[in-house]
């Protein structure tokens, strides 16, 4: 009894419908809009719910249960087994998560320090009229801090990241973004398992970067080094290799392109935003004033966490995760049945004008108040893989957001418009551009 419509395609179910919208966040919008809170349609042979409002959302999230929809969409998308461990288990590893992010942002730090002067240096060389790729930029800056928070110093500098790639064919850099592009878009759109090519080139990238972490996982095994990394935590855990294996990957991929994205949507939207990047600039002057940038004082950056969240919800960041009902339930009058899958519009329920006033209004602002930041936490830490990717994620951006608003003004490119590609992680379809000038 649930709304929604019928297959097009009897072996593809609404795919074409997916693909014809642009993307599966278009495609859950229209459905949301014209059938409301609670939408149902076919995924091949599979009936899929979504859920599209924060009232059927908070009647989904079960508290006791740990396991992350995220976490769980993205190793089926890598064909590696979903761990349905008991809760026991299910808690050890949250906090072996939590004392890995924890540890290796601690030990970390003076590297993402050095790594935002550089990206700081590197603009203030540019004259003031020269445009900025923000986005490859960001997209350079991400690889740098987390394949070395995660993997460790192998990738030192730009050399020893060229020597690395060249090292395995040039092809660490493609088989990154071949893994990541498929994930996006060939499996949620079903194209990638029409073409033999594509597969086979994916199947080929994931092989490679297995490989890369694999080498790098005995390396660490049983060796005590001064940079603790990621992965380190996870050898000394109690996981097997394959676990290792499987949670290094989805870290790293998932790290690498939410805090490039969040990186590049904080920026691009401070250029639309005088006012906003004001604010930002008094509260960074007032924090660390002509002292070091410390992990100490980056915690009374209030008003720099509003902007952050600001733009994951303004961006839509993430706007599809997704769960397998693992017992039946029910949402307000219907019966959702065991084994279907079930989403979570989050980029609709980003942008419901019933909980976010102007949704479209990029306003750090509307998370002074206390009843919408636990209401956006519910949405996007609420569930425990997210929580440390975007904990991960927010401070990468916050060190470097400190370090770029402390010297510099960042200004938009007249006339740019930015349209968006929304996969699993939300982008720019062309490249972002900006302008900066130093503040005196």
């Amino acid at each position: 009894g649930i709304p929604g419509i019928t297959p097009t395609e009897e072996k593809d179910g609404n795919l074409p419908d997916i693909v014809n919208n642009g993307s599966l966040h278009e495609f859950l919008v229209g459905l949301h809009e014209r059938y409301g809170p609670v939408v149902s349609f076919w995924f091949g042979r599979r009936l899929v719910v979504s859920l599209g409002t924060v009232d059927v959302l908070k009647q989904h999230i079960n508290p006791n249960k740990t396991l992350d929809p995220f976490e769980t969409m993205l190793k089926s998308l890598l064909k590696y087994q979903s761990d349905n461990g008991s809760g026991n288990e299910n808690h050890l590893r949250k906090k072996l998560y939590e004392n890995s992010v924890t540890k290796s942002l601690r030990s970390n730090f003076a590297l993402l320090l050095k790594l935002s002067e550089e990206l700081l240096d590197k603009w203030l060389s540019y004259p003031e009229t020269q445009h900025v790729p923000l986005s490859q930029h960001m997209l350079g800056f991400a690889m740098k801090s987390v394949t070395q928070i995660v993997m460790g110093s192998t990738f030192e500098d730009d050399q020893e990241v060229i020597r690395f790639q060249k090292n395995h064919g040039n092809r660490y850099m493609f088989s990154y973004f071949q893994v990541w592009s498929e994930i996006g878009k060939g499996f949620l759109d079903g194209s990638l398992d029409k073409s033999a090519t594509r597969k086979k080139q994916y199947e080929d990238a994931l092989m490679q970067l297995e490989s890369v972490l694999k080498k790098i996982i005995k390396e660490r095994k049983g060796r005590n080094f001064s940079q603790h990394i990621f992965i380190d935590s996870l050898v000394q855990g109690n996981l097997n290799d394959q676990q290792v294996l499987e949670d290094s990957m989805i870290f790293s991929l998932a790290g690498c392109i939410i805090t490039a994205k969040l990186c590049t949507w904080a920026i691009y939207f401070l250029t639309t935003s005088e006012e906003v990047q004001r604010k930002l600039h008094e509260e960074v002057d007032q924090v660390f004033g002509k002292g070091p940038i410390t992990p100490e004082k980056i915690e009374h950056l209030r008003y720099c966490r509003q902007v952050l969240c600001e733009t994951v919800r303004t961006a839509k960041l993430t706007p599809v995760s997704a769960r397998l009902q693992d017992i039946e339930g029910k949402i307000n009058q219907f019966i959702i049945p065991k084994e279907t899958l079930v989403l979570y519009a989050l980029g609709v329920v980003l942008q419901d004008p019933n909980t976010w006033p102007s949704p479209h209004k990029f306003d750090p602002d509307r998370f002074d108040d206390e009843s919408a930041m636990k209401t956006f936490s519910l949405l996007c830490f609420g569930n425990w893989l997210p929580f440390f990717l975007t904990r991960f994620a927010y401070m990468v951006t916050t060190v470097l957001l400190s370090v770029l608003v402390k010297r510099l003004h960042l200004l938009s490119v007249e006339g740019q418009v930015i349209e968006t590609k929304y996969e699993l992680v939300t982008s720019s379809r062309e490249e972002a551009w900006i302008t900066v000038t130093k503040r005196h």
